[in-house]
């Protein structure tokens, strides 16, 4: 993995588990992140980064909406979609939404960094 620096955009309207996130994947990432749906798919659609971790509960645009926009956008439609959630009955609402990925809330920093791993060697 010399060299290579993913962009991972983390979207969570919860500073906490955003800043949570980024010490957990400390590594060869940079990071983009936001706080509510809109902001999400802005920023999406400006970087296209490598991976997106995406909540599920936001403002303005819930994370399914934010998925739907995703899968349906030709310059996004392929990026991997960890996407987190506090409901577990939602996991496979997400899971036909296009995530690539589910996490239930609460999770251990090993998990995120296990699944952001798997989804950029799958891009490889």
């Amino acid at each position: 993995m010399a060299g290579f620096l993913a962009t991972v955009l983390i979207c969570d309207d919860e500073p906490s588990l955003r800043e949570l996130i980024r010490v957990s994947l400390d590594g060869p990432y940079s990071f983009a992140e936001a706080d509510d749906g809109e902001k999400s798919l802005e920023i999406a659609r400006r970087l296209r980064p490598d991976v997106i971790i995406l909540d599920m509960m936001m403002p303005r645009l819930s994370g399914l909406e934010v998925l739907s926009e995703i899968r349906g956008d030709r310059g996004l439609a392929e990026t991997p979609v960890i996407v987190l959630t506090a409901q577990p009955s939602t996991k496979e609402e997400a899971l036909r939404g296009g995530a690539d990925i589910v996490m239930v809330k609460p999770f251990e920093p090993e998990q995120i960094t296990a699944a952001v791993e798997e989804v950029l060697a799958g891009r490889r």
